[in-house]
């Protein structure tokens, strides 16, 4: 097959160092960064000129198919939210309703710049066809709830083989599958020991939620006499191929044991706080060098998969919280957003910053506007400044997802209008 190249010249290119310059892709993959902006006769030239060329961000806890419930159920407790709203409804999702789901999240991380997601949900063979469809990096797993069920149990196991089976590696390695049991308090004891030994077996990764509500730990404790990262630990579940998104509530011990096991953490600040679910101690973890990254949730409880809105969140928050303007900085929240982003997921090697070897996964931010305005510190302006919607041209393994804000894998107002049907006949089933 012939090589395809690009050459994204004349940028300003957030790499080992903020510099003005060019990057070249062949196929997937960068092979050159360089101050010259020679056309070098690429096959695809795109001026960078008043652009921010950095990685391509990465979201590493979601729920794509939620966004058919965007706005369904606002302002509530997490657990009257799902009890009484999100799992009667999600009880009459099809396959085609996750597709469709999916594709409409798959748009909205492309116009802000999102390139991989971490996404747990159901019908994900559904859920890949729609990544596949729309260029992006996915690493997808069924979510698993068993509730202490037998039969449940095993419907569980059966379900994360096929889709393991029929997903993992696909797409030109652009989608991975890793195995997703939900909470400790959702996944008896019997099925998180068997995620551990399919892992390791495997080679898979692992993505569940911990610690999200203060009622989450004061429930373990009444259970168990034990905090859920401490129940983790004492059946040897915890390792450094887990992501544990939210870990809101945790004690010093628990810091302590997720050092330890090099577990990596998935913060979402703006569903947290949209749920009244509590501050993650982000700035705590980091001083401890744990690996913490960036997710949104779901569009249910966020309302939307905007990292850019997760990045400043995530900043102020850690200020306020420790009454110190100094925690936290932009550079580190960009970090949160790329390369601990990629490390969360093990793709550290392959994704999250811009250097030479690495896949053509990047986003070109356009910084002519007024609320970017003077234009003399980029990387505090993406953070603090930009929005998702400033987001110009997204690219992943190297093919154009998006050109100077038109979407070129769908076509927007089809997969909105299958977004707006899909949800009709999802509610009129309830």
């Amino acid at each position: 097959m012939e090589t395809q190249t690009i050459l994204i010249k004349n940028t300003t290119i957030l790499a080992d160092e903020v510099k003005k310059g060019s990057v070249l892709i062949e196929d997937d993959k960068i092979v050159d960064i360089t101050r010259s902006n020679s056309s070098n006769g690429a096959d695809e030239i795109i001026n960078g000129e008043g652009k921010f060329l950095i990685p391509g961000l990465v979201n590493t806890h979601t729920h794509l198919s939620m966004s058919l419930m965007r706005g369904l159920a606002d302002d509530l407790p997490l657990d009257v939210w799902l009890n009484d709203h999100i799992w009667p409804v999600e009880a009459h999702l099809e396959g085609e309703h996750c597709y469709v789901g999916a594709l409409l999240s798959a748009l909205e991380m492309i116009k802000s710049g999102t390139t991989t997601c971490n996404d747990m949900y159901f019908f994900m063979d559904d859920v890949a066809r729609a990544i596949d469809k729309a260029g992006m990096r996915g690493l997808l797993c069924h979510g698993m709830i068993d509730l202490s069920d037998g039969e449940k149990r095993k419907a569980e196991y059966k379900e994360t083989l096929r889709i393991i089976e029929k997903c993992h590696n696909t797409a030109d390695g652009r989608i991975q599958v890793a195995l997703g049991p939900h909470t400790p308090y959702t996944c008896s004891t019997e099925l998180l020991n068997w995620v551990r030994k399919k892992a390791d077996e495997k080679g898979l990764r692992i993505h569940i939620h911990v610690s999200e509500t203060e009622k989450e730990v004061e429930d373990s404790l009444n259970d168990r006499l034990k905090r859920p990262f401490e129940y983790l630990e004492d059946i040897k579940f915890l390792g450094p191929d887990v992501t544990a998104a939210h870990s809101v509530w945790l004690s010093g011990a628990e810091i302590s044991l997720i050092k330890d096991n090099n577990v990596k953490l998935s913060h979402n600040p703006l569903s947290n706080m949209k749920l009244a679910s509590g501050i993650s101690p982000v700035s705590d973890l980091l001083a401890n060098d744990v690996c913490v990254s960036l997710g949104t949730d779901g569009a249910a409880s966020n309302n939307n998969l905007d990292l850019f809105q997760e990045m400043k969140t995530s900043s102020l928050l850690q200020k306020v919280r420790k009454l110190d303007p100094t925690v936290l900085p932009a550079g580190k929240v960009l970090e949160m957003a790329t390369i601990n982003g990629a490390t969360a997921l093990g793709m550290e090697k392959e994704i999250g910053s811009i250097e030479v070897g690495k896949k053509a996964d990047m986003v070109l931010v356009d910084m002519k506007a007024p609320h970017l305005t003077p234009y003399r510190n980029p990387v505090s302006h993406l953070v603090y400044s930009a929005e998702g919607a400033d987001v110009n041209t997204v690219i992943c393994n190297g093919q154009i997802l998006m050109r100077e804000r038109e979407v070129l894998v769908m076509d927007e107002v089809e997969v909105m209008e299958m977004a707006e049907n899909a949800t009709e006949d999802l509610l009129s089933r309830n």
